[in-house]
């Protein structure tokens, strides 16, 4: 059982756990993520590590509240348990020496920003690049602006409500004219990871991508997390979840992540009317 020490809300669908789980925070990198079961009938599913603390034995996750399990999730407290929490899975992101965007978008913050920080503490000159749909869905600004200058924080709203209005490749495109950085980190929704790498292509800049497959053990037994990376099938739980961005099939992805919306749906409708009816 792991120990809810805190619960952070920053609006109406998007959370913050801190868990209590000492050996997990010792082996924590940037980019890694765990695999979170709530309880014993519940489903398996996997979170990037948003932070962690070796010394005070804890580590957090940033979920969105999106289908049934999210919302079980939701309605856990301080004090509460979670069932199952495995980690840390994955490979490390790979900590070069350069000058760096990293690229967030939307819930993606949540994994942006330990890389960023790691890579500021490397040493590396780094922008972070941060996008919301609104200015309420916008995350971890402050600690952003705690690793890094002002100037070296460019955010992007889609209705304009904070920062500049439109999307990451926006100021991503005048870095990359400016010739500002020469590598790219990236992490959020599919099309906006893949018209980051179309920026990036257009001026030769290499391009990470931090993938988000549908997962089921997180341990490369289940084949579920499988994606196309220059032709060749790889395990997003083993094998990344960071990769070259330029050689990811984008369609394929986007595919695979909506192979069972229906269900999920279906899931979460059921989940909503049993707890309506334990309710009367």
């Amino acid at each position: 059982m792991y120990k809810i020490l805190e619960k952070t809300q920053f609006s109406e669908k998007v959370f913050k756990f801190r868990i209590e789980a000492p050996e997990m925070a010792k082996h924590a990198h940037a980019g890694q993520f765990l695999m979170v079961r709530a309880n014993e009938v519940g489903e398996r599913v996997p979170f990037t590590f948003a932070d962690w603390n070796a010394q005070e034995g804890w580590v957090e996750f940033i979920f969105m509240v999106i289908g049934k399990t999210t919302r079980l999730l939701s309605s856990y407290e301080a004090g509460d348990v979670l069932q199952d929490v495995t980690g840390p899975l994955g490979m490390p992101t790979e900590m070069g020496k350069g000058r760096y965007a990293v690229i967030g978008g939307g819930v993606g913050l949540a994994i942006a920003y330990p890389v960023a920080r790691s890579l500021a503490a490397a040493g590396n000159e780094v922008h972070a690049i941060m996008g919301a749909r609104t200015k309420g869905l916008l995350l971890l600004e402050d600690q952003f602006r705690e690793i890094l200058d002002d100037e070296h924080v460019h955010i992007t709203t889609d209705d304009g409500s904070y920062g500049e209005q439109g999307v990451v490749t926006a100021p991503l495109e005048r870095l990359l004219q400016a010739g500002a950085i020469d590598q790219v980190f990236c992490v959020g929704p599919v099309p906006m990871m893949k018209f980051s790498t179309l920026t990036a292509q257009k001026y030769n800049t290499p391009i990470t991508a931090s993938l988000n497959p549908i997962m089921v053990d997180g341990t490369g037994m289940c084949g579920c997390c499988r994606v196309e990376i220059g032709g060749e099938t790889k395990f997003a739980c083993v094998d990344g979840p960071d990769f070259d961005a330029t050689k990811v099939n984008w369609d394929d992805l986007r595919m695979r992540q909506a192979s069972y919306l229906t269900e999920e749906g279906q899931s979460l409708k059921a989940y909503e009317e049993a707890t309506c009816a334990c309710h009367r």
